[in-house]
């Protein structure tokens, strides 16, 4: 069973910066695409960056654009997420998700099978 460990979240101001980090125990990771979720209080989940398996294509939400920024250490089984400019709208739980299938790690990405962190909560205040 791949376990994913989802780290970096925690409560900052608006325009304040975070780092996501999450580990996954699988040894082949570096053939997953990577993607970062996320759920608000009362929302549904939703997507907000993914990367493919060899980290040389992302993809984005229109909303964390030109803000968050995804990447990963294929060395070391981890993909990251970098967010500036916080927003009391991005507060949520932000959960990881590795995925293998054809290639893509955009919104529409459907994977053949796909693996979940437990999540790391965000909070962003006014």
């Amino acid at each position: 069973q791949v376990q994913l460990v989802e780290s970096g979240g925690g409560l900052v101001q608006a325009g304040g910066s975070l780092r996501l980090s999450c580990a996954a125990s699988e040894r082949t990771f570096s053939v997953y695409a990577s993607r970062w979720f996320r759920q608000a209080p009362g929302k549904e989940r939703e997507f907000v960056a993914g990367i493919n398996w060899s980290g040389d294509s992302t993809y984005y939400a229109d909303s964390v654009k030109g803000r968050f920024t995804i990447s990963r250490d294929n060395a070391k089984n981890t993909v990251y997420l970098q967010m500036n400019s916080l927003k009391p709208e991005d507060t949520a739980v932000y959960y990881c998700n590795i995925g293998l299938g054809v290639e893509g790690a955009g919104e529409s990405y459907i994977p053949d099978y796909d693996f979940w962190g437990q999540g790391t909560q965000v909070a962003v205040s006014s």
